[in-house]
């Protein structure tokens, strides 16, 4: 079971639009929906803005939902539980389904990144440093933005954080067979169908990071997972490598039942799910680890909730 990390809050404000302090309150995260403009591969990407009572200099955080590559991806609570740990969350609507395979989503969302990162100032402080997130196929694509940021020089990714991600397009794993799932006739095996669409994409590192050969030079990174998820073990194996390729690693095993599914399951406001905090205060843990000036400070995890498309 995942312990409880200590909280933090930075010492020092500053008089911003966003609450200048690192002190989380028990107030509603309100998404507010966006169009953003590229000039590639889409000319415009829906995004969900998430912020809490946070500071400049907040973490930006590109998050990446669930979905299986196979439909819209539901926002929170993942998002909203990033917000509520200190940082400005912009939660992508990446293209999923049989119209978009490899390397639509990636590509989109490497050109939302580098967006981001040219233009943070409209979220954050311009000094701000910038994450990705995801989970299950979020997962995947957040894990392949940090080796196509490496290999493009830039832009600069702080940390990276995975959640249950779909990284080992083969499901031969124990987990999955301990889930009853795998390659054949489960949702997983159904998108990644969808996404690789053609079985030579199964060897590329930006479509499945598991078989990424070059590790090193990767940002931090903090890996969740659970005894009964079906990806459990390509997430242990993923982050054993990182480590062995000198990349910090923050794995948790987290006793929660019902991963990944749990993350997009909408939860009474009065009884959030009894993992929201424990990944609330990793996520927090995190974000002080790999940014400076953090000192501890206990607060408390707010409700979690699930919503549908706009």
């Amino acid at each position: 079971m995942l312990s409880q990390l200590p909280h933090y809050t930075q010492s020092r404000t500053a008089p911003f639009s966003i609450i200048a302090s690192w002190v989380l309150v028990d107030m509603p995260v309100s998404p507010i929906f966006q169009e953003i403009k590229l000039s590639k591969p889409l000319p415009t990407i829906g995004v969900h803005v998430f912020q809490s009572m946070t500071a400049r200099p907040a973490p930006l955080v590109l998050h990446m939902p669930g979905g299986t590559f196979k439909a819209t991806p539901l926002h929170r609570p993942v998002a909203e539980l990033l917000a509520r740990a200190g940082a400005v969350v912009v939660s992508a609507d990446y293209p999923a389904g049989s119209a978009h395979p490899f390397p639509d989503a990636a590509e989109a969302m490497y050109a939302l990144l580098r967006h981001l990162s040219d233009n943070r100032a409209q979220w954050v402080a311009r000094h701000s440093q910038l994450f990705v997130a995801g989970e299950e196929a979020g997962g995947n694509l957040a894990a392949a933005l940090t080796l196509m940021a490496r290999d493009r020089l830039g832009p600069p990714i702080a940390g990276q954080i995975l959640l249950s991600p779909m990284l080992d397009a083969g499901m031969a794993t124990c987990s999955f067979r301990d889930a009853e799932a795998g390659p054949v006739g489960c949702k997983w095996a159904d998108g990644w169908t969808l996404y690789l669409g053609r079985a030579d994409t199964a060897g590329h590192p930006y479509a499945v990071p598991a078989c990424g050969t070059r590790l090193h030079g990767l940002p931090p990174a903090l890996i969740i997972t659970t005894p009964d998820d079906p990806m459990r073990d390509e997430c242990l194996a993923y982050a054993g490598r990182l480590k062995q390729a000198g990349v910090s690693i923050h794995a948790r095993a987290l006793a929660a039942q019902d991963w990944p599914d749990a993350l997009a399951l909408a939860a009474c406001p009065e009884m959030p799910p009894d993992w929201a905090e424990p990944v609330r205060s990793n996520f927090a843990d995190f974000f002080a680890a790999v940014l400076p000036g953090l000192v501890p400070s206990p607060v408390a995890a707010a409700p979690v909730t699930a919503e549908g498309p706009p």
